[in-house]
């Protein structure tokens, strides 16, 4: 019922209360208790107003109820799971079904999408992939291809012939033989240590699964990178290693090469043949060629002068090789450089510590903070026994020497 409505019911009311008081009151003054005609007509004719009033009020107040009524069970609210229901139910892809179309095409209001006419919280489930996702470590590390030996000293000291003057000669019946000297030279190298560290939280280890096992393997793989650096490109002075590249003997760019100024066009592929020839005049059988990514790509690329690519000769099988001498890739290389090597037999890596992974409290104010420290770290060495046993250079300055005059 409106506010004016009641308002009008209620004046009706009181005028009709006042008349009554004022019947009774007449009747009280007159002996007989005799109620004038004009005030009964009056009385009885405001009474029939504020029935019928209150009859037309009820009435108007049913139909508003009835029409509410109506409006909300039309207001249902909408959701993109039941505007695609209906419209399916439509026919909305019926001539799809039945092949006389390739496609069906209908409109759902932007309205009608919104999950927030039919969700309240989270409803939907949420689906947590336990694992951490990282991008790879390299495939290949050096120390795969290199011999390993285990140590509990500091020092690695070996022998080492530094000269060798071959008398060795046919000698004539009578004759004194021809005189072969040698000097043998005392090297050594330290044990260094390859590591590094970091401080996290133990939130962080308690509640974030798999870390552990993120950690033990992810951090490794990140020292074994910088160890991959030291083997190849050490410039020896501690706590460096004695590196490859460091090392080994440099790919011959003077007139006593075999094949200086005869190549023409030289390019990658001809400087790597020219190194695997060197390496073979020193009577070593290359095992190992070590690139960059980027300079093994520049070779598959390679095409003759009839435009055609020379990729049959590099890639043999899954593993990719010259010559049968398989080629591994590995980012700590220089891009631009080569190393071409008997490494079963040129050098050695030696263990002192294991590479391994800690974790502690015991760190500075790690107990009173709440963190942990995670250290990955190793010790090792590396002995190059046969620098001649390993060609290194530059690919530019390889191609100028071959390149013919």
């Amino acid at each position: 019922m409106t506010e004016e409505v009641k308002n009008q019911l209620d004046q009706i009311g009181n005028i009709v209360d006042e008349k009554i008081e004022k019947a009774f009151n007449a009747a009280q003054d007159n002996a007989k208790g005799e109620v004038e005609a004009s005030l009964k007509s009056e009385i009885s004719n405001l009474t029939n107003k504020y029935n019928e009033e209150f009859e037309a009020a009820t009435k108007r107040m049913d139909a508003i109820e009835m029409e509410s009524k109506k409006t909300l069970s039309g207001a249902t609210a909408k959701t993109f799971k039941g505007s695609l229901e209906a419209a399916l139910k439509d026919g909305a892809i019926d001539a799809m079904i039945k092949g006389s179309t390739n496609a069906a095409r209908f409109e759902v209001k932007a309205g009608d999408m919104t999950m927030a006419n039919a969700f309240t919280g989270v409803v939907a489930g949420e689906t947590v992939i336990p694992d951490v996702k990282f991008d790879p470590s390299r495939a290949v590390h050096i120390r795969s291809l290199i011999p390993n030996g285990s140590t509990d000293a500091q020092t690695i000291r070996f022998p080492k012939e530094s000269a060798y003057d071959d008398g060795a000669a046919a000698t004539a019946q009578g004759s004194t033989l021809g005189q072969s000297d040698f000097d043998i030279t005392a090297t050594s190298v330290n044990v260094e240590k390859i590591g590094t560290f970091m401080r996290i939280t133990e939130e962080m280890l308690a509640d974030t699964p798999q870390l552990t096992s993120y950690l033990s393997a992810r951090v490794p793989n990140k020292v074994l990178s910088i160890e991959d650096t030291e083997i190849l490109n050490g410039d020896g002075s501690s706590p460096n290693l004695d590196g490859l590249f460091t090392d080994g003997a440099a790919f011959v760019t003077s007139s006593s090469a075999n094949f200086y100024q005869s190549i023409e066009s030289a390019n990658e592929y001809d400087v790597l043949i020219a190194a695997l020839d060197q390496l073979a005049a020193s009577n070593y059988q290359a095992d190992s060629i070590i690139l960059n990514p980027v300079d093994f790509h520049k070779i598959v690329l390679l095409k003759s002068t009839a435009n055609e690519y020379l990729k049959n000769q590099v890639i043999q099988g899954v593993q990719p090789a010259i010559m049968g001498v398989p080629i591994t890739l590995n980012t700590a290389v220089t891009a631009g450089k080569f190393l071409v090597g008997n490494l079963s037999v040129a050098t050695q890596l030696w263990i002192r510590d294991g590479l391994g992974v800690e974790f502690s409290r015991e760190d500075s104010t790690n107990f009173r903070d709440g963190f942990v420290t995670v250290r990955a770290q190793e010790r090792c060495a590396l002995t190059n026994y046969q620098p001649n046993a390993i060609v290194q250079g530059t690919f530019s300055t390889a191609k100028t020497a071959l390149e013919t005059s």
